[in-house]
């Protein structure tokens, strides 16, 4: 087998790893597929060619892509004289990542506690006009059970150590 072919038949098992790790975590497997992609590529490369190259739409690849880019992982850039955008990985890929992911679990953490809330409004009213309901009862001291983990993850992500660990 031909080295060429080796080092693309490596990068396609990758990109099909990343996007699968992506996937479980909740981020789209698109998503880790464009990482490893242009991870795995030297130089910067344009919605068109990660597109045709992954067999992905150019409107997929472009969601992606922004959100990547919010997250910090991918960058942006521009050839001069080419309509084309062209993104390349983040300069510091590891601490890009770290922070990327850091960013997703904190959003993830306030959709959560936003539906506890929610969710402890309702089962108070209800437990204040239905005192003796053994089920609003559980479910009410589940919640707050849940609410005390919920806290202790917050603290756990705002903490110096996780911090340090982000900017090494």
């Amino acid at each position: 087998m031909k080295q060429n072919n080796i080092a693309n038949d490596v990068r396609q098992r990758l990109v099909e790893v990343g996007g699968k790790t992506s996937q479980d975590l909740g981020l789209g497997r698109i998503v880790g597929q464009i990482v490893v992609y242009l991870y795995l590529k030297d130089g910067e490369c344009s919605l068109d060619q990660i597109g045709e190259d992954l067999g992905l739409s150019k409107a997929a690849v472009s969601v992606a892509a922004r959100q990547l880019e919010n997250l910090g992982i991918i960058r942006r850039s521009w050839r001069k004289g080419d309509r084309k955008t062209y993104y390349r990985t983040a300069d510091n890929i590891a601490s890009a990542l770290q922070q990327g992911l850091l960013a997703f679990v904190g959003q993830k953490i306030q959709i959560v506690a936003s539906e506890l809330d929610r969710a402890n409004e309702m089962i108070e009213t209800a437990a204040n006009g239905n005192n003796g309901d053994p089920e609003i009862h559980f479910v009410h001291e589940r919640i707050k059970r849940a609410k005390l983990l919920r806290d202790r993850l917050a603290r756990l992500m705002g903490s110096p150590l996780v911090k340090l660990f982000v900017r090494s």
